[in-house]
């Protein structure tokens, strides 16, 4: 007999399990940020603002809002991943937003207010990575074969 879950599974485009996978690591990346020991001074994370002295694996700048907009957005990725137009919508839309995100912290000072979230270099150039391959697994497991 066939469980439910092994026939959604099965059902499930490229599309959606990509959506899926993107989805379960950002809750994955939130829930780690709040672990003291994976992230580095984590007793110096704040709420927000550049002030904060806490880092994922001692390398990307994390606090509060930072991590629970990774969770926020493992949620949506999970959600959408239901559908293959919603797995396809989030991660075209959300690697626009990394995107936008990627140039805004290469333009902002990482000592002003201007950086609340926050960022550090690190964080750009993940955020760039994460942009173009949230992008092109949305493309690239929805384009039509042609014969």
């Amino acid at each position: 007999m066939t469980t439910d879950r092994a026939r959604t599974a099965s059902r499930r485009s490229l599309v959606q399990t990509a959506a899926l996978a993107v989805g379960v690591v950002f809750l994955l990346v939130g829930v780690l940020g709040f672990i003291p020991g994976i992230t580095t001074g984590y007793d110096t994370m704040t709420f927000a603002g550049h002030e904060s002295d806490a880092a994922l694996l001692g390398i990307f700048e994390v606090s509060v809002l930072h991590n629970i907009v990774h969770l926020l957005f493992g949620v949506a990725g999970v959600a959408m991943a239901r559908t293959a137009p919603g797995a396809r919508l989030y991660l075209l839309g959300g690697g626009a937003i990394y995107l936008v995100l990627w140039l805004y912290g290469l333009i902002i000072d990482h000592d002003s207010a201007a950086n609340f979230v926050p960022v550090n270099t690190a964080d750009d150039w993940l955020h760039f990575l994460l942009g173009i391959g949230m992008i092109g697994l949305g493309l690239l497991t929805t384009r039509r074969r042609t014969v």
